[in-house]
């Protein structure tokens, strides 16, 4: 029997804790998966918090359903029927600029009346047509990227806002082809991203006639998918599809190659020894187990920065937002010079997330370009984030009900040289076999590519054990 050992038991361990079961199982291999949680709980940075008939998501609130993983694991261990779609608000996006809440345009017309782009932005954006694509292979920031095809307002208005609510990050410090990978690749394909919108718009048509749901063109790809119960309905319905152990509460201090594999040194003192390790913990925890083994290797992996992140949910009385809240919610760009990056009309996107006749929205604070309100009292961070409600959606009643979360080390940054950092890492890791890392410090932030990760790390474990069989 062949023991495999996995380090951090949040989606991306668990996923591969189920896809490795799963692969040996076809394969007729015999092995026994066992998964290290140095919290008291599974689920890592998916938590689903449910209060005074609120429920908080602690971090992600779902995954996009444009992609086959993340479904895939779904239909593998049996929660399909209990996936919960977000209804038809959650095409409405806006951005608050120029002291009102702007619509995102969803087609041309949308985009030649809406206000958040000035006329002058709009030919500057326009002129994106002529921009001749980079043929460099310079590894680009979005914000380079940006005022290359699109104009400054645009990065401002549109592109800065995206990066901030989908990685907390600084668009001037961002890698576009590691973060926004299709990006750069129409840009190459197309020659232009105008041109390639276009083009994939009649596809987009051609989709809706077959009766496929999409998302508008203003917002990403897919339908935002959870739960009834929460997003921790896939980590708890994934860790009920594992035949192998979990251990909560310990964690491991550290790594040792011995004779056939690797041995685990354990907080408690003991020792694990497994043929293959799988690691799904964060980068600057790898770091620190890592270092007596490759010291180069540990300081590549402690070079992925993160950015800290508070989260605040308010619930209040629906009487006492007088604001329609038909929509997703909006980002805000930090020229407008705000204290929260945006806020999320949970509640309006999946209607169980509060009480009836209560709404629910969940606000985002810090990030990479201001992440020293990480260091704000509880009492300082609910104080900003009321100013802002009240400035940007006219609420002046005190919250009925209040959760803030903080996240020292909420999203790891895929910054300039991302790319080549992994190449490095990977020519490192040839030195050791049998050590295998994934989770979202690499391949992707989002749910759906840290199951995609954990496949293909499921993958290798598999093409090791049957290399060593």
């Amino acid at each position: 029997m062949k023991k495999i050992a996995i380090i951090g038991a949040g989606i991306s361990g668990l996923s591969t804790a189920f896809t490795i079961e799963r692969l040996a199982g076809e394969a007729g291999l015999d092995v026994e998966v066992t998964v290290f949680e140095r919290e008291e709980r599974t689920g890592g940075k998916i938590w689903s918090i449910k209060e005074e008939g609120y429920l908080c998501e602690w971090g992600p609130n779902g995954f996009l359903d444009s992609k086959p993983m993340t479904l895939e694991l779904c239909d593998q261990i049996g929660i399909r029927d209990q996936l919960e779609r977000s209804n038809d608000n959650a095409r409405k996006r806006f951005i608050y600029s120029g002291g009102i809440l702007n619509r995102l345009p969803e087609n041309g017309p949308m985009f030649l009346q809406s206000k958040l782009i000035s006329w002058p932005g709009k030919i500057r954006l326009a002129q994106e047509f002529i921009k001749p694509k980079r043929t460099d292979g310079v590894d680009e920031t979005l914000a380079d990227f940006a005022r290359r095809r699109l104009g400054a307002e645009a990065l401002d208005k549109l592109i800065g806002p995206m990066v901030s609510g989908i990685f907390a990050g600084n668009p001037e410090t961002m890698s576009l082809k590691s973060c926004f990978p299709r990006i750069h690749e129409l840009e190459q394909e197309y020659g232009g991203l105008l041109r390639a919108m276009i083009l994939l718009a009649k596809k987009k048509k051609a989709e809706v006639k077959a009766g496929k749901q999409v998302a508008s063109a203003a917002g990403p790809g897919g339908v935002l998918t959870s739960f009834v119960g929460g997003i921790q309905e896939l980590t708890d319905g994934t860790v009920r599809g594992l035949k192998g152990e979990v251990r909560t509460g310990q964690a491991v201090a550290g790594l040792k190659k011995i004779d056939g594999g690797w041995e685990l040194r354990l907080a408690d003192g003991s020792n694990f020894d497994a043929d293959v390790v799988v690691s799904a913990a964060p980068a600057h925890v790898l770091k620190e187990l890592t270092w007596s083994v490759d010291g180069e290797l540990s300081e590549l992996l402690g070079g992925i920065p993160y950015a800290p992140m508070n989260v605040i949910c308010f619930g209040y009385e629906q009487e006492k937002v007088a604001r329609d809240l038909d929509g997703f919610g909006y980002l805000i760009p930090k020229k407008e010079g705000c204290n929260i990056l945006g806020t999320l009309w949970d509640s309006s996107i999946f209607p169980q997330r509060a009480p009836e006749g209560h709404v629910m929205l969940r606000s985002m604070m810090g990030g990479a370009t201001t992440p020293e309100a990480i260091d704000l009292s509880d009492a300082e961070v609910k104080e900003r984030t009321m100013a802002e409600l009240k400035k940007i959606m006219g609420i002046e009643a005190e919250p009925d009900f209040v959760r803030i979360f903080r996240h020292q080390r909420a999203i790891p940054q895929y910054v300039v040289g991302h790319a080549e950092r992994l190449i490095a890492i990977d020519e490192r890791l040839e030195n050791h076999p049998g050590l295998i890392l994934t989770g979202n410090s690499f391949f992707g932030i989002g749910l759906n590519d840290c199951v995609n990760a954990a496949y293909k790390a499921g993958d290798q474990v598999l093409s090791s054990l049957q290399g060593t069989a």
